[in-house]
């Protein structure tokens, strides 16, 4: 009973995701949720029974058809048609872990008793994820405004026998999974293919996913630098709590302190400098690490409230006898964070960038491009090439999506949130700075050995004898491709402890 989690009202928070996500947890509907989901198809389906006027997307089509009556013998006919027709997604496949996430949030979504599905179609959505049955969508299609259309339709597919899921190490066609398991195609009926396609699980799906990243990165940034900061023989006097608290940021009191800690009992930060200061990347770490760990705490906010979120349409309330069509699948709230949220990573991986130009510019009695016999050996001189490129890079997909909008569905759906592609280029934008930061962690790590016989902190010295089991000091030049995806091995597999 411990491994489920019970999908209920109860908020779901990131810490709770990762803890289902970390733990493999299987998914379960509490009694709650079942009552709710059951109670409002009972009374969409006695509504129906009766309804003469049309109530969008239940006996109407969809967008601008949304004016076509449909009888009440060809609902069912009409929900999976919309189905088939909106998997028009394309581009590369969705990682497996982001579909999972999508799923469970599908789930969620579905469960509050406002959408109007029948209780089969959330449990086979429920046994697709605890069966890791995960239907193959594409990046590409969505515009983040009338939900996710293309993505989720893809994710349906399966649920009527149609499309591909990858399950038990390949991709096969999703009705020869079903058979497997003995499971019949669902029968869609009123509205279920609407409710299924609106929504933002997509975004928030991609969005979760960059986060719990991002919460693990903003961590290695800090410690990273201050390996840095330890093979420039930088000063301690930036990261004083004085400093931070005449300009109390919440990030930036949280990145000194953890500054201040990470050096603590340092033989090297303690000896005497001959500088008087150092350079912005080292010196503003708090104020540029702290300014993107605010973005990270804006961002889950946002993100906390929108998974637990109805977000299809129409939504019905069953109490207030109502079925009202509104806007709750427009991404505009995710596709603004997730904007903020890339500019914020990009600038993490800009500064990593700048702290890697300065270890291997041959000052503070360091040598040139960190080697002895540098000129016979190039060292570490183009590894900041690759982080420049990387960092570049991440500077041009920090251009916000969400300024953007394309008229869609003949002009029913005139201004939309590009949510979805903001969601795509965040994630490659995190990929980045987990680059960006390996490749840091070498230089600093190279340049702490020229500090020789000094040590730095208990903690930096337990984590670089860690490292250097995986990435050993560089004598002479080698292929340091291969350091470079070690270092992000070694990033991806040290556990950390990301509660503040």
């Amino acid at each position: 009973m411990d491994n489920i989690h019970y999908i209920s009202s109860e908020i779901l928070s990131l810490e709770t995701l990762q803890e289902i996500i970390s733990q493999d947890k299987k998914l379960a509907l509490s009694d709650e949720s079942i009552e709710s989901i059951e109670k409002c198809r009972l009374y969409l389906d006695t509504k129906m029974a009766s309804q003469k006027t049309p109530i969008y997307g239940i006996n109407t089509g969809f967008g601008s058809l949304c004016n076509v009556i449909i009888s009440n013998d060809n609902l069912s006919k009409l929900q999976e048609n919309l189905v088939k027709s909106h998997a028009c997604g394309t581009g590369e496949e969705v990682p497996h872990d982001i579909v999972k996430i999508m799923l469970l949030l599908k789930i969620q979504s579905l469960s509050y008793g406002n959408s109007g599905v029948q209780l089969i179609t959330i449990q086979r959505l429920v046994d697709f994820y605890n069966n890791d049955v995960l239907p193959i969508i594409y990046n590409q299609g969505s515009l983040g405004a009338s939900g996710d259309l293309a993505p989720l339709a893809h994710l349906s597919l399966p649920l009527i026998g149609e499309g591909e899921v990858y399950f038990d190490g390949f991709r096969q066609p999703a009705n020869k999974v079903l058979e497997k398991f003995g499971w019949e195609p669902i029968a869609l009926q009123s509205k279920e293919g609407l409710a299924l396609l609106n929504g933002t699980q997509f975004m928030s799906s991609y969005g979760c996913y960059i986060l719990l990243k991002a919460m693990k990165y903003s961590y290695f940034a800090d410690v990273i630098a201050a390996i840095s900061l330890e093979g420039f023989d930088g000063r301690i006097e930036p990261f004083n709590e004085l400093i931070h608290y005449v300009r109390p940021h919440k990030g930036q009191i949280t990145t000194a302190k953890r500054m201040t800690e990470l050096l603590e009992g340092s033989q090297i930060i303690a000896q005497p400098k001959q500088h008087v200061q150092d350079p912005y990347s080292f010196r503003c770490i708090p104020q540029v690490h702290g300014a993107s760990k605010d973005t990270i705490d804006y961002v889950k906010k946002v993100f906390k409230t929108e998974i637990n979120s109805v977000t299809d349409n129409p939504n019905i309330f069953v109490g207030e006898d109502l079925i009202i069509s509104g806007g709750n699948f427009h991404g505009q709230p995710l596709a603004l964070a997730l904007d903020f949220l890339a500019i914020a990573l990009s600038e993490l991986g800009s500064i990593s960038e700048r702290r890697t130009y300065q270890l291997i510019s041959g000052l503070r009695g360091l040598p040139a491009f960190l080697v002895d016999n540098p000129g016979l050996n190039s060292g570490f001189m183009i590894p900041q090439y690759t982080a420049a490129s990387i960092a570049s890079q991440n500077k041009q997909l920090a251009t916000p999506a969400s300024v953007d909008s394309i008229v869609s569905s003949n002009g029913q759906e005139d201004h939309v949130s590009m949510g979805a592609n903001a969601a795509t280029k965040c994630l490659r934008i995190m990929d980045n700075l987990e680059r960006i930061l390996a490749i840091e962690l070498m230089n600093a790590s190279q340049a702490i050995e020229f500090r020789r016989p000094l040590n730095s902190s208990d903690f930096i010295e337990m984590f670089l004898k860690s490292y250097r089991e995986e990435v050993p000091f560089v004598k002479e030049d080698r292929i340091l491709h291969y350091d470079i995806e070690k270092s992000i091995t070694f990033l991806n597999s040290f556990l950390v402890n990301l509660e503040e």
